[in-house]
C-alpha cells in the first residue's frame, strides 16, 4: 500500500479553547455529561435587525486567563487569535517542544480563521459609520483583522520562524490547516508544525448566516434545543466560537526527542464541487472521503467512527448523510458535536479533532445531541444516540464549507 511507503505523521500535542472548557479533557467531560454551550444572548439583539431570537455558544474567557499572554503579544490579537494563542501554548506544552525546536527554522505554523477577528472588523465599521474617530483605534487594529491573524500571532508568540501559512476556506479552514501541515511534513519541508484554527461568534456573523437563511431560528424551541444535526426539526446552524491547535511532526522526529504520539494521521483529501458555492453536494463529499481513504491505504470497513461536519442545515446534513451512506453504509457509527458546541466555524475541524483524540483514548463515541427523530432525508447511516463504548482506533473526520469545499482526514490511534 502507499501508506507503507510514506513518512509517518503523528500528533504529539493538542490544545483547545472552547465554550465548554479550555482543555480537551474538560471539553470531553462536558460533552459526555450532555452539557451544551448554546445559550440566549439578549444583549446582541439591538445589534441585529428583526432577530426573533439571539442564541450562540460563546467562549467565556476569564480576564486572568487572557492575561497569561503578555500584553506585548496580546495587543495585536483579536479574540480569535487570542483563543488560538492559548490553545497553542497547551499544544506546545503537551508535545514538549522547546524554544530551540520552535525557533530552529524546521518548525512551522499553519492556523486559520474565517475573517480574522469579526469583533475588530465591527469596531472599525462602528468608528467609520457611527460617528466614531477611526484614529482613536489602536495602532495594531489591522493586525487583529487580517485573515492570517491567528497564524502570525501564534508564530510570533512561540518564536516560530519556519513555514507560516493560513488557508482561508471558511468552515473547512482549520481541518485544511492540519491537512496542509501533514502534506508539508510528508514532503520534508519541516520537521514539526503547529496547526489548527480559531473563530468568533458575533452579531455580524449571525446576521450573515441569517441573510443566507442558514441560521437556526425557531421560537418554539429553547436555545439548548436549536442546534440539532440530522434531526427532522433542524432549521439551521447555531454559531459557536473557540480554537484548537495541534502539534504535528514526523514519527522519526517525535521518537528522536522522546515525545509520546497521541495519534497518527493516515490520510487527507480536499476537493470542491465546482458547481455550487452555497449548497453541499453529496457526490463531491463522497469523492473526498474516498480520496482520504485511498491516501490512508485503508478500506471503508476499517473505519471505526465518522465525525460528521453536520451543522444542522437542511441541505448540508442531508447531502453529507447521503455521501456517508454511499461509502460506509450503516457499518460505521456517525455523530456530530455541533448539537452541543454549536458550529465553531473556522475552528470546528481542529476543535473536534481534539475531542476525537479523547474518544480514541477512552473508547467512547459521543452521541448526536438533540437528535430525537432522524430526518427522512438523512436516514441510512448508523447515527449514535447515546454515548457508545467501543473501539475507536480509526476515525474519519469531515469538514464542509461554503464555496463547495470538502475536507476529510483519517486518524489512527497509537497505543
Amino acid at each position: 500500500m502507499l501508506y507503507n511507503m510514506k513518512k509517518r505523521i503523528v500528533i504529539t500535542g493538542a490544545g483547545s479553547t472552547s465554550a465548554l472548557g479550555n482543555t480537551r479533557q474538560e471539553l470531553f467531560e462536558a460533552l459526555l455529561a450532555g452539557r451544551t454551550a448554546v445559550r440566549p444572548i439578549p444583549e446582541w439583539r439591538e445589534r441585529m435587525q428583526n432577530a426573533t431570537s439571539v442564541v450562540a455558544a460563546p467562549v467565556e474567557l476569564p480576564e486572568a486567563t487572557a492575561k497569561t499572554i503578555s500584553r506585548h503579544y496580546r495587543r495585536s490579537m483579536g479574540p480569535a487569535a487570542l483563543y488560538a494563542a492559548l490553545a497553542a501554548k497547551s499544544a506546545v506544552a503537551e508535545a514538549g517542544l522547546t524554544p530551540e525546536l520552535l525557533g530552529n527554522g524546521r518548525t512551522g505554523c499553519i492556523a486559520s480563521s474565517t475573517l480574522g477577528s469579526s469583533t475588530e472588523i465591527e469596531a472599525v465599521a462602528r468608528a467609520i459609520f457611527l460617528g466614531g474617530n477611526f484614529f482613536d483605534l489602536p495602532a495594531c487594529q489591522f493586525f487583529k483583522m487580517v485573515s492570517h491573524s491567528s497564524a502570525f500571532n501564534v508564530a510570533n508568540l512561540m518564536g516560530i520562524n519556519g513555514v507560516q501559512l493560513s488557508p482561508c476556506s471558511a468552515c473547512a479552514s482549520s481541518l485544511q490547516s492540519v491537512g496542509l501541515a501533514y502534506e508539508q511534513l510528508l514532503l520534508g519541508k519541516q520537521d514539526a508544525f503547529l496547526a489548527g484554527g480559531s473563530d468568533e461568534a458575533t452579531p455580524i456573523v449571525l446576521d450573515s448566516f441569517r441573510l443566507l437563511h442558514a441560521l437556526a431560528e425557531d421560537k418554539d424551541m429553547t436555545p439548548e434545543q436549536m442546534s440539532r444535526p440530522f434531526d427532522a426539526r433542524r432549521s439551521g446552524l447555531v454559531c459557536g466560537e473557540g480554537a484548537a491547535i495541534l502539534t504535528l511532526e514526523t514519527l522519526e522526529h517525535a521518537q528522536a526527542r522522546g515525545a509520546r504520539p497521541l495519534a497518527e494521521i493516515l490520510g487527507y483529501a480536499t476537493n470542491c464541487t465546482g458547481a455550487q458555492i452555497s449548497q453541499s453536494d453529496s457526490a463531491s463529499i463522497r469523492r473526498c472521503m474516498e480520496m482520504a481513504l485511498e491516501d490512508a491505504g485503508i478500506a471503508p470497513q476499517d473505519v471505526d467512527y465518522i465525525s460528521a461536519h453536520a451543522t444542522g442545515t437542511p441541505n448540508g446534513d442531508s447531502e453529507e448523510a447521503k455521501a456517508i451512506f454511499a461509502v460506509f453504509g450503516d457499518k460505521a457509527p456517525v455523530s456530530s458535536l455541533k448539537g452541543q458546541l454549536g458550529h465553531t466555524l473556522g475552528a470546528s475541524g481542529a476543535l473536534e479533532l481534539t475531542v476525537i483524540l479523547e474518544m480514541m483514548q477512552r473508547g467512547i463515541i459521543l452521541p448526536n445531541h438533540n437528535l430525537e427523530q432522524i430526518a427522512d432525508d438523512c436516514i441510512g447511516p448508523d447515527f449514535v444516540l447515546e454515548p457508545r463504548q467501543c473501539k475507536v482506533d480509526v476515525v474519519l473526520k469531515n469538514c464542509i464549507a461554503f464555496g463547495g469545499v470538502n475536507v476529510s482526514l483519517v486518524l489512527k490511534k497509537i497505543d
